[in-house]
């Protein structure tokens, strides 16, 4: 049995014909930019979050951008965020000037800790930036709450948790700006980079509006400072034709991932889903001691696995100049030498994680 990591070929043949015919039409009317797929697009996007507004952006990334521009962040400010996740969010927050400012994580989520959150904050703190790790939403109530006391917007970082939920609302529609993307292994992706800003505001939906199109309110006029934040006509047609399906495949992630745990639980440390929460592992990500070894064996019994993330932010060559040492943040530390992901994928079967878990068990026993 060939086990894959995220299984997109299964996606696609199950979703084939709808995603050819969306395709073509696309190739058919010939309008690649900003055709009327990407705001047909957006429409679904908001009824599926509750959101008033989502705007479609090329990438996750250039969400994050675009949010933290339309908030006015700048040189001098600071933004809270995780040390614990991919360096997107602190490397758009150093990109405008500002100074990432790193609160560490709660182990048991691996999200920003709320309880360590106000500490982090200073007359220059403009925003604070959550992070949805692995598909598990931050306490967004608690962390609403604090910024509400201080006046700060909040920016959901939701490119791994879209399809996820907390206390009946929809990951993208917890806070002042919602962000996503839609990389291809996201829980929603399309067929090369895309992504989506989500908000109730609707000053903010058009300054973002603007900023997506190089600050332009009207052909060749531009009020701001923009990006090319565009997303493809054709990124969008693909993700038309998985909507749909998308509520059965997060119940899938779901029933994976509690079979994961219920199988996984005696040996390993598995996830844990926070009250109020709805997971839709984006990564089945557990923790276990001697991890390269135990990496190296999986490969050997044909289980691929990966690692997100092995260096927090605050140790990357990158944010050097910021002077935070090893130890800094402990939880985010212990966790990047901890984590491994195993495959996990809608169409996984239960043979194949039979023989996901036969094999983690072996490899360390």
């Amino acid at each position: 049995m060939t086990i894959q990591f995220i299984d997109l070929k299964a996606q696609y043949q199950h979703l084939k014909a709808d995603i050819d015919a969306r395709i073509h039409a696309v190739l058919d009317h010939g309008q690649y930019i900003m055709g009327p797929e990407v705001r047909a697009f957006e429409e679904q996007l908001e009824a599926y979050c509750g959101a008033r507004h989502a705007i479609g952006v090329s990438d996750g990334t250039k969400a994050l951008l675009i949010a933290l521009m339309a908030l006015d962040v700048g040189a001098g400010d600071e933004v809270i965020t995780s040390p614990f996740t991919f360096i997107s969010n602190a490397e758009m927050i150093a990109l405008l000037g500002a100074t990432p400012v790193f609160v560490d994580i709660d182990p048991v989520s691996y999200n920003l800790d709320p309880k360590r959150l106000e500490a982090a904050i200073t007359p220059r703190t403009r925003a604070i930036m959550p992070v949805n790790l692995y598909g598990q939403c931050a306490d967004y109530e608690a962390i609403n709450a604090i910024a509400a006391k201080h006046g700060i917007p909040v920016i959901e970082d939701a490119a791994q948790s879209f399809g996820a939920g907390q206390r009946g609302k929809k990951s993208c529609n917890l806070s002042t700006i919602g962000c996503t993307s839609f990389f291809p292994s996201k829980p929603l992706g399309c067929y090369g980079d895309g992504g989506a800003v989500f908000t109730n505001d609707d000053a903010l939906a058009k300054k973002m509006r603007e900023i997506r199109v190089h600050g332009q309110d009207r052909r060749y006029h531009h009020p701001l400072i923009g990006v090319n934040g565009r997303l493809d006509t054709i990124q969008a047609a693909v993700m038309l034709a998985k909507l749909p399906s998308f509520p059965d495949e997060v119940a899938a992630r779901e029933r994976i991932g509690a079979r994961y745990n219920a199988l996984l639980g005696d040996v390993a440390r598995v996830p844990v889903i926070l009250p109020g929460n709805q997971h839709v592992y984006g990564q089945y990500t557990i923790e276990v001691d001697n991890r390269e070894a135990v990496q190296a064996k999986l490969k050997e019994l044909g289980v691929p696995t990966a690692v997100h993330y092995p260096i927090p932010l605050h140790l990357q060559p990158a944010f050097a100049h910021l002077g935070l040492a090893a130890g800094s943040f402990p939880h985010a530390e212990a966790a990047g030498r901890r984590v491994m992901s195993l495959p996990m994928h809608p169409f996984l079967t239960e043979e194949a994680q039979d023989a996901i878990v036969a094999a983690v068990k072996q490899a360390l026993g």
